[in-house]
């Protein structure tokens, strides 16, 4: 298998998704409140309803430019649909914003996960990351990984791959050709790197693509190799 290098998709990858909390509106109403000193004129779903609107518009606008999987930035998109944020501090505009969007589902980073983080750590293979992601996105990953005894540093700071940050994201080609680059430029061949993520669209067919090995990670994959975190560090353990 002779893996060197390793790039992880995050949500439903690192960080496993579940449903949104069954208390999501009332504190809705209560961040409003916390934010802006007044309860909010629109519940939740109006304002995801919205939200989606205001997205499909721009990506209607960035793909007349040519770009075909166009990345938005959530936080402007916030304060287009609740404008009264543009006249609090960022701190409070941040809180905000990072609530609102642990309201739309929850997250967390199993044990299982972390202890092939831990163990890939061990090994000192290099990590990368190839994430449709938005700011909130490094601080939920953070804090998790902090849960258990792990941090961002596990991941190469050049091989981190933020869609918020460059305005287009996966499967876009160019965001494999930028991680690839980068890999060659530290000596891997194509074969040497491995891409982990739980969509074929997203992450396993682009990654292809460009000569990469692949791990469908999903406890039914639909591609070869797949599997879970434990088939995964059997996997990596053949190496």
């Amino acid at each position: 298998m002779n893996v060197k290098a390793i790039i992880f998709d995050i949500y439903s990858t690192i960080l496993e998704v579940g449903p949104a909390p069954v208390d999501a509106e009332s504190r809705w109403q209560q961040i409003f409140k916390n934010a802006v000193h007044k309860p909010p004129l629109i519940t939740r779903a109006e304002f995801s309803a919205a939200a989606s609107r205001v997205i499909a518009q721009r990506h209607h606008w960035a793909r007349s430019r040519g770009i075909a999987w166009p990345e938005i930035q959530w936080p402007s998109v916030v304060i287009e649909l609740v404008p009264e944020l543009a006249g609090v501090n960022e701190a409070t505009r941040n809180e905000f914003i990072y609530q609102q969007i642990q309201l739309g589902r929850t997250l967390q980073l199993t044990s299982e996960a972390a202890a092939v983080l831990r163990w890939l750590r061990r090994k000192n293979l290099l990590l990368g990351i190839a994430s449709n992601s938005q700011a909130y996105t490094l601080r939920e990953l953070e804090e998790l990984l902090a849960e258990h005894g792990l941090s961002l540093d596990l991941f190469a700071v050049d091989l981190r791959f933020w869609s918020f940050q460059n305005g287009f994201s996966k499967p876009d080609p160019h965001v494999f050709q930028g991680l690839a680059a980068r890999l060659e430029a530290r000596g891997l061949r194509p074969s040497e790197v491995l891409m982990v993520g739980d969509r074929l669209d997203n992450d396993i067919n682009p990654a292809r693509a460009f000569g990469w090995q692949t791990w469908h990670l999903t406890a039914q994959p639909e591609s070869d190799p797949g599997g879970g975190w434990s088939e995964l560090m059997v996997h990596l353990q053949t190496d």
